[in-house]
């Protein structure tokens, strides 16, 4: 397989699209998949639960300094934001909100572009604000594979919208499309 990891944001929206997801990856997947996804703040359980009962794959909410594994689903911690540092390891930081958000979509997709270069996919889901646009703008300026999911399925697609202002993207697909493409990636 040409790719190392995948990363996916989303924000307002996009909850049953990355259930929908990580739901159709099977247990042998064989990549890393990030998800770096606005939630409350304050709210520190029930969210890893929720995507776990239709998982396959373990889903963990990784610690600082945790080693990024294949086969796993890590969620960025809620109110941290989430780097993948060099030697394939997650940092977590509790720096001011980027974009009004913590965790950042684009700090995520800045530190996974710069580690991974050409072999991260980046994906955009719907969402209420621009962050994650430059972030994904990142991933495709390091040589990565981006997507952006379609913006007339989105709730709500100002993220998507602004992700494809932002940078080529390579496609825009349906959610039912972007598992397909995952599922068989080379």
């Amino acid at each position: 397989m040409n790719y190392k990891a995948i990363i996916i944001g989303g924000s307002a929206g996009s909850f049953q699209v990355v259930t929908k997801i990580i739901a159709s990856l099977p247990a042998n997947y064989p990549l890393p998949v990030m998800l770096c996804l606005h939630r409350l703040k304050h709210v520190r359980s029930g969210f890893v639960e929720a995507l776990s009962i239709k998982a396959q794959m373990p889903i963990l909410e990784p610690n600082d300094k945790d080693p990024i594994k294949s086969g796993k689903i890590y969620l960025a911690p809620a109110n941290y934001h989430l780097y993948i540092e060099l030697g394939n390891k997650f940092a977590l930081s509790t720096e001011e909100a980027v974009n009004h958000s913590r965790p950042s979509i684009d700090l995520s997709f800045f530190s996974a572009a710069y580690n991974y270069k050409q072999k991260l996919v980046g994906v955009i889901l719907s969402g209420a604000n621009k962050d994650g646009a430059m972030g994904l703008k990142s991933v495709k300026d390091n040589g990565g594979l981006t997507i952006v999911q379609d913006p007339n399925e989105c709730q709500v697609p100002t993220m998507t919208l602004a992700s494809m202002n932002a940078t080529n993207v390579d496609h825009v697909f349906s959610t039912n499309r972007i598992i397909d493409y995952l599922l068989n990636l080379e």
